[in-house]
């Protein structure tokens, strides 16, 4: 599985002539090749650029960022050289969340996104108090069965609880302390995705995304739960071709 770019950005598929790049930021644990079969599928329409936080897969030996402002700092110095070309973000869950606060910080830069599509999270606004984070090891895993976001056979094999738990800690620790801070509204199109039955997003909680941006919204409501895309891969894929062929209209 090939992949090139820096050590935050893997691109499995690279599309060098595309006249867009999407950037996708994982969910809590996850990893950049989380986003392999879309790049597959999006190449050679769009540059697909999977973010590869710390602490994880190639990047095992590396501290976790255990704060959203850090980690969407270093991603906002990092994607900056990305943007050359349109670009559109795709976050799932913490995902979500990293790529809006990236976008507030490029735009405070000058660099304005095509779109940003934000999935499986609620909006910034929106907060709740969890703890996941402090809890013991099979606390984590509970909660990964709970979401039903990792193989069964996995969470039973206790080497790779060893290699994942610790992110999956890092990770809920950042996106559980993460508080908003008011600021201006996006200036581009923003997209939410939630499925009807997760137990960590209220519908009510996805519309309000609405909040943070000046540009078009829109919320779409998939039969599932906080993996509810993994059971609608096509339609999301029409999201965002369709997405891309607006834009590209635009220009």
């Amino acid at each position: 599985m090939a992949a090139t770019g820096s050590a935050w950005v893997r691109r499995f598929h690279p599309a060098p002539q595309a006249r867009d790049s999407i950037v996708c930021f994982p969910h809590a644990g996850g990893s950049a090749t989380y986003y392999f079969p879309l790049s597959a599928a999006l190449s050679p329409a769009a540059d697909v650029l999977a973010v590869q936080y710390p602490g994880r897969q190639d990047r095992l030996q590396e501290p976790c960022i255990t704060d959203i402002s850090t980690l969407a700092d270093q991603l906002t110095d990092e994607l900056e050289r990305w943007a050359h070309r349109p670009l559109t973000f795709f976050g799932h869950s913490m995902g979500a969340t990293v790529a809006f606060e990236v976008a507030r910080r490029l735009e405070s830069r000058g660099v304005l996104l095509s779109g940003l599509f934000v999935s499986g999270r609620r909006a910034p606004s929106r907060q709740r108090e969890e703890h996941v984070h402090l809890r013991d090891d099979q606390g984590l895993v509970e909660e990964l069965r709970r979401l039903s976001g990792t193989d069964s056979e996995l969470l039973a094999d206790e080497a790779v609880l060893a290699m994942v738990l610790p992110a999956m800690r890092g990770d809920y620790r950042a996106i559980e302390t993460y508080r908003y801070r008011p600021g201006p509204p996006l200036n581009c199109p923003v997209l939410a995705l939630t499925g009807d039955s997760d137990p960590l997003v209220e519908v009510t909680d996805a519309r309000a995304w609405a909040q943070h941006t000046v540009a078009p919204f829109r919320l779409r409501v998939f039969p599932g739960g906080h993996f509810f895309l993994s059971d609608h891969t096509e339609s999301i894929m029409r999201e965002i071709t369709d997405h891309l062929g607006a834009t590209s209209q635009g220009c």
